[in-house]
């Protein structure tokens, strides 16, 4: 490993302590919070699990409008520019969130056509790819990420042969969604069945036969009670437990119910979430079940704005505190603020306030069912803004992707 490679991965482990550790290493949550740390320090999400159209929809994004982002896996923040807007800054801890969305965006300038590009990052599956980073991506991309990409992994292969092997069989999601399909096989269900679904009420009876049944079983219902067997998602500690109490028959109850809403409650041909958590890729000669940074008609819109992304390694109030005043109008906060302590969500608020320009808007995501500002953000910082209750709650059931509990948009209140 490089000096670089090095440098990205110290600036993820450090990040990652700050936003995650609250209690002593020798503890019980301690150690379940160092455990999640270790187990987020690489490749998380080669496909992130925020719907961009509710996104773009809520933001209501205008020429003007400088949007700030958490980058996780860039779906969305790539999503963004198929809207007219003047610049997004993608903030992330992760350092190979970081080399994920700048390896993206150095794609949509060098790759000669939406069909490398497509085949690239939507099938992720032919040795094709590899030749195509080389010829086209690795002499153009920014030092740490192409370090990120050439470093070996364990087979001596480099981290860039993901894209050859199906890239949504890697990282912590992937590997956390592969298990749940063995684990299924291993008790004779099929969860690809549902994708076989020609209308809502197959999907509703493939899901009764090849899915439900598996939360009844013991072993199963004994891992999703353990935190540690839900890191895969992406779930720290203190997530878990706001999540597990959000219905009355806690964790497993909580997955059953999202995971019905991903099956039953859209159809498939326009939903890639349940693609991805059934098929474990996108559906074959389906543009309109892909992100819309993935579509082949966007492709030239956002070749020609791929230079209004930037991407740091860093945290979004350590970014917006080296901003200056009134300098941004849309903040993507994703479900990061889960994760965080009342002073860490003070710290943030009053950062985003400050930066905030009139008619700035704020959107994130909640595991629970429940808004996390109220009692925790002093009501001096909340004052200056306006929940969208009404618009919140009619977002949620809009989320394709079904597994977030609340949505929820606010507005800078006019002087």
């Amino acid at each position: 490993m490089n000096s670089a490679a090095r440098a990205v991965r110290r600036e993820t482990s450090l990040g990652l302590t700050q936003a995650v550790h609250r209690s002593r290493a020798l503890s019980r949550a301690g150690f379940a919070e160092r455990l999640f740390t270790l187990a987020f320090s690489g490749l998380v999400y080669p496909q992130i699990w925020e719907d961009p159209a509710v996104d773009m929809e809520a933001l209501a994004l205008t020429p003007q409008d400088h949007v700030v982002a958490i980058a996780s896996g860039s779906c969305n923040v790539l999503s963004y520019l198929t809207a007219d807007l003047a610049r997004i800054s993608a903030v992330d801890l992760n350092g190979a969130h970081i080399a994920l969305g700048r390896l993206k965006v150095a794609a949509l300038t060098r790759f000669p056509d939406s069909e490398t590009y497509l085949r690239f990052f939507g099938r992720a599956d032919t040795a094709d790819n590899v030749a195509a980073y080389d010829a086209h991506i690795a002499p153009h991309l920014d030092a740490a990420s192409r370090a990120y990409w050439e470093t070996r992994r364990l087979d001596g292969r480099r981290r860039i042969a993901a894209f050859s092997e199906n890239i949504f069989r890697h990282g912590l999601l992937g590997r956390f969604i592969g298990t749940g399909h063995r684990l299924a096989r291993l008790y004779g269900c099929d969860l690809s069945a549902v994708l076989k679904a020609r209308n809502r009420e197959e999907q509703r009876a493939l899901f009764a036969a090849h899915v439900a049944p598996l939360f009844e079983k013991r072993l199963v219902r004994w891992l999703i009670r353990r935190p540690a067997s839900l890191y895969g998602l992406g779930i720290p500690p203190a997530q878990y437990t706001a999540l597990a109490k959000d219905r009355p028959g806690g964790m497993v109850d909580v997955l059953r119910h999202r995971l019905e809403r991903l099956a039953c409650d859209f159809d498939l041909d326009r939903n890639y979430f349940a693609w991805q958590a059934f098929g474990r890729s996108y559906a074959p000669g389906s543009d309109a079940a892909l992100p819309p940074y993935l579509q082949p008609r966007h492709f030239e819109t956002l070749r020609a704005r791929a230079g209004r992304v930037s991407y740091r390694q860093q945290s979004m109030t350590a970014f917006l505190a080296g901003s200056p005043d009134k300098s941004a109008d849309a903040y993507v906060l994703l479900d990061a603020q889960d994760w965080m302590s009342d002073a860490d969500l003070t710290a943030l608020w009053t950062e985003i306030t400050r930066t905030a320009r009139p008619g700035a808007r704020v959107i994130f995501r909640t595991a629970a069912d429940e808004r996390c500002l109220p009692g925790r953000v002093p009501e001096a910082i909340l004052n200056a803004w306006d929940y969208a209750e009404a618009e919140s709650q009619a977002a949620v059931t809009r989320d394709r992707s079904a597994i977030y509990g609340g949505f929820h948009l606010y507005r800078l209140r006019a002087v």
